[in-house]
């Protein structure tokens, strides 16, 4: 999608330089400036400067900080003596704690009961004894309620993860940071979209001080609530997205954020969750970067714009680094399932004596890897379906692999591209 906006909204001039500076003022004791670091790898592989801005470097770990601090730094006397509130299962959660610590603030704050365990720590661990967490409901958006009607019947002051202009404010300090720190023209610049916020800020800054810079937002496939949404012309909400890239996966961006994305924004890029998952383990094994999936979202896009940025200088915001351990075998799966090296079949198998064998010597290749097979032979019928796993060496030794069960006539299913069958196998 290429979108190349006009201002039609006052909301764009709203968000200011003069605001943005008064933002990095207010969080200079508070935000790390976090380093631009020229990578010689991807700028190889890719044929430009590359440049990472890495944000998975910050206090929390994410840009989240910026904007909690920002907005609740501007609140009234009043309106910190009696508290903070938000919801959130990551970043926003632990950006608010931080904040609630370093202004002496209470805070209270929402997560469903699903969080694991690790999250719920590390907001514990930055907020102290400034914060309270309730765990409530098994959904971000069932804790989200829980936390609206909290502020209702306390009188909290309420701290939104992105559709607010003090938090897109914080989120623009991102920009100053990145000119003041390159010293050449930027020709691209590369930035996740969850609910907006990040790209509002960065974007209304360089629109004003690098007005030559495209804007290029990315996406998730699974959840291309701010692409859809320009594509329709107003704000809409997604019935159904896929979370994995949690960071950057909403049903509905925020109403200020779409309004100031309509103006700043040139192209978006959706990125699928499979190519995401190459990026996390690459960035890995490669670079020694831990990444988070919104974090590596916007690394992953390169491949798609490859031809454009060739020869230019480019900045990808790594927008976080809190990756859950426990999702790497996740992550692999998906990875190999995305690069073709991992299939999954129903294959209806004769029941006679030596079908098995005879299928492993006739289709099975010699580099190929059976990694998962359930099989249970059925009474009184001439066939019985196997589930199988096969991993290989290469997009090509898959094909090979389909294309030895044409020819010797296997009867069989391909299962990566049946969604509720992929989820049974890749979870369980």
């Amino acid at each position: 999608m290429t979108h190349k906006g006009k201002k039609e909204s006052a909301l764009d001039d709203v968000i200011t330089v003069e605001n943005i500076y008064k933002a990095k003022v207010r969080l200079n004791k508070v935000a790390t400036h976090t380093p631009l670091v020229k990578n010689l790898n991807l700028s190889e592989i890719y044929g430009c400067q590359l440049y990472l801005k890495r944000e998975d470097l910050q206090v929390v770990r994410s840009y989240k900080i910026r904007g909690a601090y920002n907005k609740m730094a501007t609140l009234s006397k009043a309106e910190l003596e009696n508290g903070v509130v938000c919801a959130s299962a990551g970043n926003h959660a632990q950006g608010v704690a931080y904040a609630c610590k370093m202004l002496g603030v209470h805070g209270t704050i929402f997560m469903p009961t699903t969080t694991p365990g690790q999250k719920v720590k590390k907001v514990k661990f930055f907020g102290k004894d400034k914060v309270d967490i309730v765990l409530t409901g098994d959904t971000y958006d069932a804790a989200a309620a829980e936390s609206k009607k909290f502020v209702a019947e306390n009188n909290k002051t309420y701290i939104p993860a992105f559709d607010d202009l003090k938090v897109i404010e914080g989120q623009g300090t991102v920009g100053i940071e990145i000119l003041e720190d390159c010293d050449t023209q930027i020709d691209y610049i590369f930035i996740a979209i969850g609910g907006g916020g990040l790209i509002s800020g960065l974007g209304s800054y360089f629109r004003e001080i690098s007005p030559q810079t495209k804007i290029i937002g990315v996406e998730p496939a699974g959840s291309p609530s701010m692409y859809e949404s320009l594509k329709a012309g107003h704000p809409i909400t997604l019935e159904k997205i896929d979370s994995f890239v949690d960071g950057a996966a909403v049903k509905r961006v925020g109403d200020h954020t779409f309004e100031i994305c309509k103006n700043v924004i040139d192209d978006i890029i959706l990125v699928p969750e499979g190519k995401v998952c190459s990026t996390i383990l690459q960035l890995y094994n490669e670079e020694a970067i831990v990444a988070e999936p919104a974090g590596a979202l916007t690394i992953s896009a390169l491949d798609f714009y490859k031809d454009k940025i060739k020869g230019k200088n480019v900045v990808c915001v790594v927008s976080g680094g809190n990756n859950d351990i426990t999702r790497t075998e996740e992550i692999k799966e998906r990875s190999l399932l995305y690069e073709g090296q991992k299939l999954y079949f129903i294959v209806d198998l004769p029941q006679r004596p030596g079908s098995l064998k005879e299928f492993l010597i006739n289709v099975i290749g010699p580099n190929d890897d059976i990694t998962h097979f359930d099989y249970g032979k059925k009474h009184n019928r001439e066939r019985g379906p196997a589930l199988l796993g096969v991993e290989v060496q290469s997009r090509a030794d898959g094909e090979a692999l389909i294309q030895r069960m044409d020819k010797f006539k296997v009867v069989y299913q391909l299962l990566n591209h049946t969604p509720m069958l992929f989820d049974f196998l890749v979870h369980n």
